[in-house]
């Protein structure tokens, strides 16, 4: 089969399409021939060597979201069929003509979606969910999004607003600004780093979602009102950070720590029953709507990740296989 693969780390010029071994199907796995897959931080991490795939997972493939058609079912698997269309997860090498997926890593496809519209939102739309999740995001509560035009962003932006939420959104993109407020965005901040919490905001948001990390920390304890809750989704902006902890104290602030990848796979399955059960539903009905910013063929895998890592893009962007 056809992949997107590097023989060793670096800029995006390693990517190469080249021929591998097919994938081999367990008796709880789904073998699924790609009609597209997802780019993530993820993926330009892992290309330079700064990001390991899961042990059993090859290292030279990126990939962590897809979307296709089952090809063929494990002995042990009752719920899908071949010809099932399906969107998910994997732990990597998703960059591919052909995926096998453990059968509960997966969500049916809405019938209307383009394979490019499907990929987009196994990685960002999980992710965000379960974050909404874990902090309690409730109706009338305010929510501030770091990175508020990335893929995970615009996935949080679209679900906190279906619970209720009043959204704010930073960017150092005014332009992404202004999309994201022609979708709902309550208040949108243009910040230069470090972040700092300004009078509209500080001592008033219920949950904050960090897509960034680093310097835009304390500002997060700034931002928080009493009993507030700082999820830590993304590490773009570094890994360390100072942490007033009188503030964590005197506020009863709750920090939480949150990754997809490593997750065990029984954790996998049930975040993507949860939100099989409680997203796919609004995606059928056009409640929520994934943005997909631009498709790249599969061979201009080296122009998409240039694409991503110049910031370009607002909202997910695919690979897509030639039919």
């Amino acid at each position: 089969m056809r992949a997107v693969r590097f023989a060793e780390p670096g800029g995006p010029e390693v990517l190469r399409l080249d021929e591998v071994p097919a994938p081999v199907m367990g008796p709880e796995e789904l073998l699924v021939r790609v009609e597209a897959a997802g780019v993530n931080r993820a993926d330009l991490l892992q290309r330079l060597g700064r990001y390991p795939p899961p042990v059993g997972i090859r290292p030279d493939i990126p990939g962590l979201e897809f979307a296709g058609r089952v090809e063929q079912v494990g002995a042990l698997v009752r719920d899908w069929v071949p010809g099932d269309r399906v969107m998910g997860l994997v732990g990597g090498a998703a960059y591919a003509e052909y995926v096998v997926v453990r059968f509960d890593h997966v969500m049916p496809v809405p019938a209307p979606w383009s394979g490019a519209t499907a990929a987009g939102v196994p990685e960002a739309f999980l992710t965000a969910h379960d974050a909404l999740e874990q902090t309690g995001l409730a109706r009338g509560e305010r929510v501030l999004i770091h990175a508020v035009g990335s893929s995970v962003g615009l996935a949080l932006l679209a679900l906190a607003r279906a619970r209720g939420a009043t959204v704010v959104g930073t960017s150092r993109s005014r332009w992404k600004l202004e999309r994201a407020a022609a979708l709902g965005l309550e208040l949108a901040l243009h910040i230069a780093e470090p972040f700092r919490a300004g009078p509209e905001i500080a001592g008033s948001v219920d949950v904050v979602c960090d897509l960034v990390g680093g310097s835009y920390f304390p500002g997060n304890l700034e931002a928080a009102a009493p009993r507030g809750r700082v999820i830590v989704i993304g590490l773009t902006g570094g890994r360390s950070a100072a942490i007033d902890l009188g503030a964590v104290l005197s506020k009863r602030l709750t920090i939480i720590g949150t990754a997809l990848r490593s997750r065990s796979d029984e954790e996998k399955a049930a975040l993507v029953r949860s939100a099989s059960e409680q997203v796919v539903p609004e995606f059928a009905r056009d409640a929520i709507v994934p943005v997909i910013d631009r498709a790249f063929p599969m061979a201009e895998a080296a122009d998409a990740h240039r694409y991503v890592e110049e910031n370009r893009n607002f909202g997910s962007v695919v690979l897509t296989w030639d039919g």
